[in-house]
């Protein structure tokens, strides 16, 4: 075995396998409550921008102020690779505990300041630069929880059960956007249109603040799972030891462009897709999603089960060739539905596609790299094709309806999942030879040629 791998690999995380099961689900609950916030906190922006939009831009039409706002809010995404890359170097070299404890408290500063925000009409020009600063902060804590998170939640479960404990990750991405909606649904019901736009809007960045606050205690008491060998290792944290590992860093770009458009194509854009192309009313639609996310959300440990019983090479294999063959037929038929149910059907159908994927996304990353270059391989090249791919998925498809060719963007879909399928054959068996439970051989058993492993 060469010497990377056994630094990588199993005996890499002896510490980890110390672990109670006791101590190990607690570090899990820790880790998985600290991604619940973080995306309680990005996306409750997107939900409350309605009635803040006017408070922070200069007087105009409504278009106008929500077409700012949601600028600020891409300005957050894109800010994501620089996370993946800053607290990835953290992660690797001080360990995975305190990164994670610093991109929370990030995310606590970023929704504390949006709560306290003076208005435009009180501090003019200052108060949309106050809210791309807060969005700056809230970005660099998002680039950094995925990265650091899938890694943690990878090392501390243990063999045999590492996509059932991961699939939480995305578990609680989902139930984070699930909460910011009804959080600010229950306001809706709460309060009137006008102490929402007055004031109303500030109270869901504060619960997210307060939430923050609870899950930096409780990540304190967390196990590191990085050990001082990896972390004082002279490559550890940086893009050179990284380039060490092109291969593994070209499966993640891959990986990562198909499932992050797949993933933003069934939830985010898909709620405009069925009120602007299949015509269903905002309150049919608002049903549908909420009910679909639920059950994708629970779907998530399921599958998770599954994974580690069929192994990642086959999910990911599952999951690229349904996506492939069917992505195209289920979204032409919800374009041309008009039943609700059927409407419903069509999209959980899709989110158990992408099912297949979720529960190992950030497992499959982990597995690519060794301990001193982990959180950053698994941060840095996810954050840059989340942002090109996942990022842009709605701009792609609302620029190819206006230019009355919507269709294309299925196959754009497609297309880019390809790639996720070629890179799943060229994936080796990361159970005999990824870096947490194998021999450590990526580069070497990476093509083609090493498709059975």
């Amino acid at each position: 075995m060469a010497e990377s791998a056994i630094i990588g690999g199993t005996t890499d995380l002896s510490e980890a396998e110390k672990h109670t099961p006791r101590s190990r689900i607690a570090s899990i609950a820790g880790a998985c409550a600290g991604n619940l916030v973080e995306w309680y906190d990005f996306f409750v922006y997107a939900y409350t921008s309605i009635y803040f939009a006017a408070a922070f831009f200069p007087a105009g039409d409504q278009t106008t102020q929500l077409l700012a706002t949601a600028a600020v809010f891409a300005v957050g995404f894109f800010m994501r690779p620089l996370g993946g890359w800053l607290f990835g170097y953290i992660a690797d070299t001080k360990g995975r505990k305190i990164s994670m404890i610093i991109s929370v408290a990030m995310m606590c500063a970023g929704s504390q300041l949006i709560a306290c925000l003076p208005t435009y009409g009180t501090i003019g020009f200052a108060a949309p630069a106050l809210l791309i600063l807060a969005r700056l902060v809230q970005g660099l804590s998002v680039g950094a929880e995925y990265g650091t998170g899938a890694t943690y939640l990878a090392e501390v479960a243990g063999p045999g059960r590492r996509a059932f404990y991961g699939s939480f990750q995305y578990f609680t991405i989902i139930a984070g956007q699930l909460l910011a909606l009804l959080t600010v649904t229950a306001l809706q019901h709460l309060l009137s249109a006008e102490d929402l736009k007055a004031w109303g809007w500030r109270i869901p960045f504060v619960i997210g603040a307060l939430g923050a606050i609870v899950v930096s205690v409780l990540r304190r008491s967390m196990h590191e799972t990085a050990t001082a060998k990896s972390m004082h290792r002279k490559e550890a944290g940086s893009i050179k030891g990284l380039m060490r590992h092109k291969r593994a860093v070209l499966l993640v770009l891959a990986i990562t462009m198909g499932g992050s458009l797949y993933f933003y194509t069934f939830t985010t854009y898909m709620q405009k897709f069925l009120v602007l192309s299949a015509g269903f009313s905002a309150t049919t639609v608002s049903f549908i999603m909420t009910s679909a996310m639920v059950c994708y959300m629970v779907a998530q440990p399921i599958f998770g089960l599954l994974s580690d019983k069929i192994g990642i090479k086959r999910s990911m294999l599952l999951y690229s060739t349904c996506a492939v063959v069917l992505v195209v037929p289920i979204l032409l038929s919800i374009q041309f539905t008009r039943s609700p149910l059927v409407a419903f059907s069509l999209v959980l159908a899709g989110l158990l596609i992408a099912s297949f994927y979720t529960p190992i996304a950030g497992l499959v990353k982990a597995e690519l790299f060794p301990a001193e270059v982990r959180a950053l391989g698994v941060g840095l090249p996810y954050a840059i094709a989340n942002a090109m791919f996942g990022g842009t998925a709605e701009y792609v498809a609302l620029s190819l309806r206006t230019a009355s060719v919507e269709q294309y963007f299925f196959f754009y879909v497609a297309f880019i999942n390809g790639m996720v399928l070629l890179a799943s054959i060229a994936l080796p068996h990361l159970d005999r030879h990824g870096y947490l439970d194998g021999d450590g051989e990526i580069e070497a058993r990476t093509g083609f040629r090493s498709a059975r492993g």
